[in-house]
């Protein structure tokens, strides 16, 4: 019988969270501009941000959702709206207490069928791993953090710093984008998250690979970017070819070529379309690929795993991987008989 079906990729929008200016300081700070019992917008001041619905917080309609779409468990994780890595980080800390306590009274709604990821203040890497280990110890699986810190990158020293913890407490990690460029030609055609996310993704990936990151974390980092791994996956060879030809701009601190890292981190499969999914299999292999889906999003896939399922070039060996037991593998999951299985 077929394993456990896992999205990787999802996020939540807790409904009842306090005014943040009073409990965390400041102002600008999001908040939820609430339509009726199914329907609300997250709003920042008095922008409407993105229009959110009950799948977002209700955990019955979210598992409902997870049922018509053969899902069995869903990683569910921050809406990165929320990561306020702009803040002081006494005020991210306040803010991730809030949200990941949240999240754990939503996830506790479904069982074991849904997995808590918690945010984390990034800006401050101490601050940082304490609230991954507060929050391991309160029942959250892994960790989602933003693909950077203003201009800091993964391979900043503080960001090394806490992947290194994440790696010595077993705690997977998620990478989102966040934070786009904008501008006249990005604010069109929703063009920030057409164009931004996958070169932001992109250039996240070679900085933990050309900073040295991945030359000097532990092996056992499990670590998984979202969006198929963005732009990265098409332009590896071009990144190769560099790295050999303009080796005295390209190196960085790395000691092999881009290439030479790619089963060192996972990516999701949420990339739409039959060709791309070729593409990523051919360039990652089939045991770094996890089922995403960006649910409950409409930028997201659904069904969930819909291209998966239907790609002709898969054995049932692999799809079954990229359905779910590689996933398993990143939860550290597989072989524990802890994840639930619904009834299909």
């Amino acid at each position: 019988m077929p394993g456990p079906v896992v999205d990787v990729h999802t996020h939540v929008v807790p409904k009842g969270w306090p005014e943040l200016s009073a409990r965390c300081g400041g102002s600008g700070w999001p908040w939820l501009r609430v339509d009726s019992e199914r329907a609300a917008m997250i709003m920042i001041g008095d922008a409407e941000f993105r229009p959110v619905g009950a799948e977002c917080w209700d955990p019955e309609t979210r598992l409902a959702d997870m049922d018509a779409d053969g899902v069995d468990v869903q990683v569910v994780s921050p809406t990165p709206v929320f990561f306020s890595y702009e803040r002081s980080p006494d005020q991210a800390v306040k803010v991730s207490r809030i949200f990941n306590d949240l999240t754990l009274e939503v996830t506790a709604g479904g069982g074991d069928r849904l997995v808590p990821f918690c945010q984390v203040p990034l800006q401050d890497p101490d601050a940082a791993c304490a609230e991954l280990d507060r929050c391991l110890a309160a029942g959250h699986a892994g960790v989602e953090i933003g693909n950077h810190v203003g201009d800091k990158d993964l391979d900043d020293a503080g960001v090394e710093a806490f992947l290194r913890h994440c790696a010595e407490v077993g705690a997977p990690v998620f990478v989102h984008p966040w934070d786009m460029p904008g501008g006249p030609r990005l604010d069109r055609w929703m063009a920030r998250w057409l164009t931004g996310m996958p070169a932001e993704t992109h250039l996240s990936v070679l900085a933990l690979i050309l900073g040295g990151v991945l030359d000097r974390v532990p092996s056992s980092l499990r670590i998984c970017f979202a969006h198929g791994g963005g732009s990265f996956p098409f332009w590896l060879g071009r990144a190769d070819n560099a790295w050999h030809r303009r080796g005295d701009l390209v190196r960085g601190r790395s000691s092999f070529p881009p290439s030479h890292y790619v089963d060192r981190f996972h990516v999701d499969s949420v990339v739409f379309d039959p060709a791309a999914l070729r593409l990523l299999v051919d360039t990652m292999g089939e045991d770094r690929i996890l089922l995403g889906s960006d649910y409950p999003y409409p930028l997201g896939e659904r069904p969930a795993g819909r291209v998966v399922r239907a790609a002709d070039f898969l054995d049932e060996g692999q799809r079954a991987k990229l359905l779910g037991g590689n996933a398993l593998r990143f939860l550290g999951r597989d072989g524990t008989g802890d994840v639930a299985t619904a009834p299909r």
